[in-house]
């Protein structure tokens, strides 16, 4: 969170595998499209709260809290990660992570399906 929020180019890269993925919108983005997408990202703040893991031999699962404040507006995002982890030769990485809101209403989903790095 820390090297997204303070915009550390690509350091964020050394908390996924190769493979990684991560969904947001309904829409998986490889670790290939990751810097657009985080470039069109507004700036802001990430708190969250330490994951709770799962273990099961060199693979896991986890899920992690998070508010998101946009530094212009003060708005926030609530909600949390879902994340697969795997223990690699240089410690553990995610592997998939994907995102879901918590909404006013009580509803949760993963976003309004769109693609931020779409033209149209």
């Amino acid at each position: 969170m820390a090297y997204t929020s303070q915009f550390l180019q690509d350091r964020w890269l050394d908390v996924f595998t190769p493979d990684g993925e991560y969904n947001a919108f309904g829409t998986p983005y490889s670790l290939e499209r990751f810097p657009a997408l985080l470039e069109a990202a507004p700036r802001g703040q990430f708190i969250g709260n330490m994951p709770v893991v799962e273990f099961d031999g060199d693979t896991a699962t986890g899920m992690q809290h998070f508010v998101f404040i946009d530094q212009q507006t003060h708005a926030m995002r609530i909600g949390w990660y879902n994340d697969q982890y795997v223990r690699t030769a240089d410690g553990w990485r995610i592997r998939r992570r994907s995102t879901t809101f918590m909404r006013k209403s009580g509803d949760f989903d993963s976003g309004r399906q769109h693609d931020p790095l779409s033209k149209d």
